[in-house]
């Protein structure tokens, strides 16, 4: 009888890769610093009614398999049932080898639920049946399958206006072994392009902070106060999601015009969008490094390329793409500003093209400086992002960060997801890693000295994020 696809050994190459793994990777904690899980469901301790309900909604990755394998839409985001769809991705998982959602699907089924045979529609009722009786089991509620996981700590993605009452509640609650923090991503500030937006965004920031917002001092000060709110409830990550950075110069005056011509219902062109959101750029560094955050960048993404889909369905949907963009001297003027201020943060930054992975990796070098109190390698290109979150872009990521910085340094894997299944992606990357570095130990490269290089990969796991973020952990 062979093997399951997914046994102990699942990626590891060679011997070193094995022995990194088993004995330095494999029973590592997770500190998970950035996904979007939604805090309501863990304070709530939801269940879920089947497979479709953890596995599939709103997967726009597994979406974009299933468009791609030809299935209409409606067995996608459509009206059918929730069985329908499964049965749509049982279609569409036999067609996605080489695809690392073959990896993660198989990785998901045995993990959570002890199917270790190969996913298609000849297993789908098999599939269908175990995993909805296993859901059914007392400890299969999002709390149950975070404590699974390993999960010590975990940061979810949240706009300054949230109140946050979900983080408390999870914070008061004894019953909850996995701490859950906040991370303040303010980017809905930023777009005075759409003025009617603009200035509902501002209003609500004047209600939940209690301070007027119809100047530009005052919407910054409105700003910080939900920054300082951020941190006493433990919230030590700030985070955009952006096209670019904004880097170019706007002086406060300038500033000011344009916050005035928007709060007037005027849109701001897209010269003083740019200036604005430069303004507001330096604004957030100053707040993150003042109180020794780490802010997080994501930058390249060309969002709601598909307009008739962006219409009817809305956003994260599956139909988004890498930007091909010059980013190398727009992040060193805006790393460079920030220094010349003294108001530069640590930074984990994740690029989605991967031939800006050399340039931005290297970029990070130039900045380095230490500061007292504070870790080293305070910028660092961050893991593999999104398009790039498989195994070629893994290796990709880590070869670039091994010859542009420290990778024994490195800060390693987050899930980026909205599902509580997700984790195993901490586990692909543990492989990937231990393999990376086991084929350098098996040709010499580095020395058999497992305790120096498994140390290494202990750290990479989950003591340098402990380390590095300052997060309160259990």
């Amino acid at each position: 009888m062979s093997s399951p696809f997914i046994h102990d050994d699942f990626m590891l190459q060679s011997l070193a890769a094995k022995e990194l793994y088993h004995h330095f990777a494999k029973d590592e904690p997770i500190l998970d610093f950035h996904n979007h899980l939604p805090p309501d469901e863990i304070a709530d301790d939801r269940r879920f009614e089947n497979l479709f309900d953890i596995w599939l909604a709103g997967d726009h990755y597994k979406w974009r398999a299933m468009r791609a394998n030809g299935i209409s839409e409606e067995r996608i985001t459509g009206d059918v049932s929730p069985r329908e769809k499964f049965d749509a991705w049982a279609e569409t998982v036999p067609h996605t080898l080489r695809n690392a959602l073959y990896h993660w699907t198989h990785l998901e089924l045995s993990r959570y639920f002890d199917f270790n045979g190969l996913f298609s529609p000849a297993t789908a009722d098999e599939v269908w049946e175990k995993g909805n009786a296993r859901l059914s089991e007392p400890n299969y509620s999002c709390r149950g399958l975070l404590e699974m996981s390993q999960v010590r700590a975990l940061c979810t993605t949240d706009d300054p206006l949230h109140s946050l009452e979900h983080h408390e509640a999870i914070a008061k609650d004894p019953n909850i072994n996995t701490r859950v923090y906040p991370t303040f991503r303010p980017d809905a500030a930023l777009w005075v392009d759409d003025a009617n937006h603009f200035n509902s965004y501002a209003d609500k920031l004047s209600d939940v902070s209690g301070v007027d917002c119809s100047s530009l001092a005052g919407f910054c000060d409105a700003i910080r106060a939900r920054h300082d709110f951020f941190h006493e409830k433990g919230g030590r990550l700030s985070d955009h999601g952006l096209h670019h950075l904004f880097e170019g110069d706007c002086s406060q005056d300038q500033a000011e015009t344009i916050f005035n011509k928007v709060r007037r219902g005027k849109n701001a062109d897209e010269a003083e969008t740019e200036a604005f959101g430069s303004y507001l750029m330096l604004f957030f560094g100053e707040l993150d490094a003042s109180r020794g955050w780490t802010k997080q960048l994501h930058i390249g993404c060309e969002r709601n390329n598909n307009e008739r889909l962006f219409k009817t369905l809305g956003r994260d949907i599956g139909c988004d793409s890498m930007a091909d963009l010059n980013h190398v001297a727009t992040v060193g003027n805006y790393l460079s500003n920030l220094d010349k201020r003294n108001h530069l943060p640590k930074i984990m930054l994740y690029n989605l093209n991967p031939k800006d992975n050399y340039s931005l990796a290297g970029m990070m070098g130039n900045f380095q400086q230490a500061k007292p109190g504070e870790p080293p390698c305070r910028l660092q290109l961050g893991t593999a992002w999104w398009f790039l979150d498989t195994k070629e872009g893994m290796e990709w990521q880590i070869n670039a960060f091994s010859n542009n910085s420290l990778l024994s340094r490195f800060n390693g894997m987050l899930t980026d997801s909205r599902s509580f299944l997700s984790f195993t992606r901490h586990e692909y990357f543990r492989r990937i890693l231990c393999n990376v570095i086991g084929k350098d130990v098996e040709n010499g490269e580095i020395p058999r000295d497992m305790e120096l290089v498994g140390d290494m990969v202990r750290r990479i796991c989950f003591q340098n994020p402990a380390e590095f973020f300052g997060l309160e952990l259990p």
